[in-house]
């Protein structure tokens, strides 16, 4: 009797998971207009950071399955550890070669040591602009429906610009910098990727009730390259409101952008609402360069008893090397393995602890290896 309802069970979980991924439209295919440039399938170098804590146990994660994919990607990999003093030269050195890098999570020393080398690496090659993409998965139950958030962020300047001295016993004076420069490039960049990505609306989030002058330049840049999109939607709103807003009714946003630091509380509230920060996948872009990474900070470098067991989530790093396959002019690629992906979390019978499963790591890369077309 146990045996048949086991069957039961299972199949009934089958048929909800095919209508799923039916609704998610994950088996439509790449069509023949996508016509690539002669040579774009020439093998690419990418720089591999595996950092610490769950961050080796995600790059292998990508390895293997770029392997199975016959992806054209070889890995240059280097280590990058918080312990550190700097980011090593030939880290520098290969990202500078390669233009394109993914990495682990790095931890960072809280009130005290070194200065965050995933700050510096921003810092270094521009990396101006943190994208960060929280959306619903389906068959995976999370707090709200419907979330299918851009988090576009200013990344070099604010509260992150390092300017902090002790002016005397016990006074610290930390500056937050906001320059007319990157407030528009980051604007631009957001209109941008809502226009390229068929996007409604752009949100500007701000403090510029209280910051008039720092937040209220950010904010003018906003209204200014708005002006030049007019088939997108513009709002606005306080950090405050944006933070109440997003936790009841996160289903009104589309495209948020942000400076520095309210965009990394922003990605890890949105984070948190659908699925955590290990299924959030992000990057860092620039001009010229681009690193890829989970989407939010919160917990990038796990936990250590789940690391320990093995049974780290990889989904959000496995989800930005598709991003970074689409970077890279490989898109057929990038389908291929989001589709895996979705479909392997779809059936839920294979999910790591940060999804409500027991699944080792590895367990879980095998599934979506065995899923992938």
């Amino acid at each position: 009797m146990a045996s048949i309802v086991s069957r039961i069970a299972s199949r009934s979980r089958s048929h909800a998971a095919r209508a799923a991924l039916s609704a998610f439209n994950l088996q439509s295919t790449r069509n023949v207009t996508y016509m690539p440039k002669p040579g774009e399938g020439a093998t690419r170098t990418v720089t591999l950071l595996p950092g610490d804590g769950a961050g080796p146990l995600c790059t292998n994660a990508v390895e293997q399955v770029f392997k199975a994919m016959h992806a054209p990607v070889v890995f240059e990999t280097y280590e990058l550890k918080g312990t550190m003093p700097t980011v090593p030269t030939e880290v520098i050195d290969s990202l500078r070669r390669n233009k394109v890098g993914i990495k682990g999570g790095v931890r960072t020393a809280v009130a005290g040591g070194v200065s965050s080398l995933t700050v510096q690496l921003r810092k270094e090659f521009d990396l101006f602009a943190h994208l960060a993409y929280c959306s619903n998965f389906p068959g995976l139950k999370t707090r709200h429906d419907n979330v299918n958030i851009v988090v576009i962020r200013e990344n070099t300047e604010g509260e992150y610009s390092g300017l902090e001295h002790e002016v005397t016993p016990g006074v610290v004076e930390s500056l937050k910098v906001i320059t007319k420069f990157c407030s528009e490039r980051i604007a631009k960049y957001a209109f941008e990727y809502a226009y390229l990505n068929n996007r409604k609306t752009v949100t500007a989030v701000h403090k510029a009730n209280i910051m008039k002058l720092a937040d209220g330049q950010f904010l003018e840049s906003c209204r200014e390259v708005a002006k030049q999109y007019p088939q997108i939607n513009y709002n606005e709103v306080i950090i405050d409101n944006c933070c109440m807003q997003l936790v009841s009714k996160p289903e009104q946003f589309d495209v948020m952008v942000t400076p520095n630091l309210y965009g990394t509380l922003i990605s890890n509230t949105a984070a948190g609402i659908a699925g955590g920060t290990t299924v959030m996948p992000g990057g860092n872009v620039g001009y010229e360069h681009a690193i890829f990474e989970q989407g939010a900070s919160a917990g990038n470098v796990g936990n250590d008893i789940i690391n320990a067991q093995k049974k780290a989530n990889p989904t959000a790093l496995l989800l930005s090397s598709a991003m970074m396959l689409r970077h890279l002019q490989f898109p057929s690629f990038a389908d291929r393995l989001e589709h895996a992906i979705y479909g392997v979390i779809a059936e839920g019978f294979v999910r790591p602890p940060a999804m409500g499963g027991e699944s080792t790591t590895q367990e879980y890369v095998d599934a979506i290896i065995a899923k992938l077309d």
